[in-house]
């Protein structure tokens, strides 16, 4: 990687930062403020959630230029290092001390953030947009399936608009978490369905008890291996996962299918996708959020 021109570099910070001004609202508070080599600073990454920062940077070290910016704006911010083998908490880096889970607000709905809660906070903000029409597209009386959900966010977007959502992760620690997220935004967790186990176990079990979903968010990790040591890669068997929740949809469902594997071009997603689903269906790419600038990693396809 290029070093950096530490001459140039508040003035790519200032830049960044002021061209997303506009993305923060009293709706919305999380935003990513630098996005690496989109905005003349490859290897950093910094995002805004609610006021407390949150520096990620590809190197073993925080550039002295970066950390002089920041120290002087005198916010709390926390810093990780983006490593995949050495997955670790952010640490404090500059002013106050954030202890204790926080809220967000993304487009007037809250999420709860942690910094101590190891390698991710509770949210990716580059699915903030698929949030968003994943809610304008539900209603009352629909109901979503949520796999790999994590801390429920599709979940809660959709149960804003009046849905009946089922939630199904892995971790039980996250299916609390998204409880509250439930909570934090005066839903009642009691009125929806939360599963913990294999995404693809639920869905073959979803199919012999007969229920049916009018919408499905597939967003697994890239790799990963079940308990019984059978391995999900996305490249491979995104296909078979998306063909098997497809089984499970309305007449008049949808799938949104989405990976951040960077070596799959969005038309090698989309052709796996579309042959292997069990019925003809239509694919559409939605882009990455406005504030998200460097290599656009994320590929959304909605399966119609």
């Amino acid at each position: 990687m290029r070093p950096l021109r530490y001459a140039s570099m508040p003035d790519l910070i200032e830049a960044a930062v002021a061209k997303r001004h506009s993305l923060l609202t009293a709706a919305t508070d999380a935003v990513r403020l630098i996005d690496g080599a989109g905005d003349g600073l490859p290897g950093v990454f910094l995002e805004t959630h609610a006021a407390r920062l949150l520096l990620s940077t590809t190197a073993g070290d925080v550039p002295p230029r970066v950390r002089e910016w920041l120290e002087h704006r005198g916010s709390s911010c926390y810093w990780k290092r983006l490593d995949q083998h050495h997955k670790e908490s952010p640490v404090r880096l500059c002013g106050p001390e954030v202890g204790e889970p926080f809220l967000i607000r993304e487009q007037g709905i809250c999420y709860e953030i942690s910094f101590q809660s190891g390698y991710s906070q509770g949210i990716f903000l580059d699915q903030r947009d698929n949030r968003a029409e994943v809610r304008r597209l539900m209603r009352p009386g629909l109901r979503l399936l949520n796999t790999f959900a994590y801390t429920g966010a599709f979940s809660v977007a959709a149960a804003m608009a009046g849905a009946e959502t089922t939630t199904l992760d892995l971790s039980q620690p996250y299916l609390d978490w998204a409880k509250r997220n439930f909570s934090h935004n005066a839903l009642d967790p009691a009125a929806h369905h939360f599963c913990k186990g294999d995404t693809f176990h639920w869905l073959r079990r979803f199919a012999k008890q007969g229920r049916a979903f009018d919408a499905i968010v597939l967003d697994p990790p890239t790799f990963s291996r079940d308990e019984k040591g059978k391995v999900f890669r996305v490249e491979q068997n995104f296909g078979e996962l998306a063909a098997l929740a497809a089984e499970l949809l309305t007449p008049d469902g949808w799938l949104l299918c989405c990976t951040n594997f960077h070596r799959m071009k969005p038309w090698e997603f989309e052709r796996q996708l579309l042959t292997t689903l069990p019925r003809a269906m239509t694919a559409s790419h939605t882009a990455m959020p406005k504030d998200f600038t460097d290599d656009p990693y994320l590929k959304s396809v909605w399966l119609r």
